[in-house]
């Protein structure tokens, strides 16, 4: 079966192939034989009651330097003239990606999108992990300093981070004493309008951050991601290091619990993040990465399998 495929992402030039789940799911696509178009989310319009952009026919292979070849433009219509559309850029989640989000709402019925752009709008990373609160660290939601001190005081140590930060960027730890908790919330409090989080410190950390793949609600693989020396922060753009991994039972429970979930909502392709074999924190479904390194460490394929799950989505 051939798929007539739209990619939105970032520019194709400034990709990790290396490492990017993105061009891994595009070489994939490629060899299945289907038909790949590149654009960027500032590249889509509205007009005349349809959905369009400026669609690149692209080749990938993986080439350092040389990894992606672009046809002659066309302007696609994406409701008519393609079959799937994978968002795939990068966070930040801004008024920008949740707009993209409404525009790519329009052709749902006739193109099947990747993950549902709904969906994505409503599940933000640290928000919709709220509904599984069972499985979480102690964690708030506020601005307020006062509650930021009362939460210091019961749990002794602290992590504050953007409640839409992405990539481990502004993580911060805060020690038992208290010292500049208040002019972090300051600092925080002018940089982002919304809410910040605050969760219990897990001094689980330092073995690792896990990251666990779902495709269609099902576990693909796992991988855990070791933070460096003097560092809280595992993720991999920050310094971390992937180590091969299994699932816990508690694990286990976690995704028996959201895979169904995942699968209702049209998130065929997520990232959860457990901490300690037990405590989730985050439901990554923007732009969910961590493929390659799963792949390495297990021999599995699981860009095979998240097109396999668009194609069987495709065909009812």
């Amino acid at each position: 079966m051939t798929l007539r495929v739209a990619v939105q992402m970032d520019p194709l030039e400034k990709i990790n192939i290396a490492g990017d789940s993105s061009f891994a799911i595009m070489l994939k696509a490629q060899e299945l034989a289907h038909e790949l178009y590149w654009y960027t989310p500032e590249d889509l319009s509205f007009a005349e009651g349809r959905l369009w952009t400026m669609g690149y026919p692209v080749l990938v292979q993986r080439i350092e330097g040389d990894h992606y070849q672009f046809g002659e433009p066309r302007i696609l219509d994406l409701g008519k003239d393609v079959d799937v559309v994978l968002m795939r850029q990068d966070p930040p989640f801004d008024l920008g990606y949740i707009t993209a989000t409404h525009l790519l709402e329009r052709i749902q019925g006739e193109t099947l999108v990747v993950n549902d752009p709904a969906s994505v709008r409503n599940a933000p990373e640290k928000l919709w992990v709220l509904d599984f609160e069972q499985f979480m660290p102690p964690t708030a939601i506020t601005r307020s300093r006062g509650l930021a001190r009362k939460f210091l005081a019961e749990h002794g140590e602290i992590v504050i981070k953007p409640l839409h930060g992405f990539a481990g960027g502004s993580v911060f730890r805060i020690g038992g004493d208290g010292r500049n908790l208040a002019s972090l919330i300051e600092l925080f409090n002018k940089t982002y309008r919304e809410p910040h989080v605050i969760q219990k410190f897990l001094p689980e950390i330092v073995e690792g951050d896990k990251r666990i793949v779902l495709v269609d609600g099902e576990v693909a693989g796992a991988i855990n991601r070791v933070p460096g020396e003097g560092e809280i922060r595992s993720n991999l753009a920050v310094g971390g290091t992937a180590a091969k991994t299994d699932l816990t039972a508690r694990e286990e429970e976690i995704c028996a619990i959201l895979g169904p979930e995942c699968r209702k909502r049209g998130l065929i392709f997520v990232g959860i993040d457990v901490i300690g074999g037990k405590w989730l924190t985050e439901i990554n479904v923007t732009s969910p990465t961590g493929i390659v390194a799963i792949d390495k460490f297990n021999g599995t394929d699981t860009a095979a399998l998240i097109w396999e799950a668009i194609e069987q989505r495709v065909n009812n």
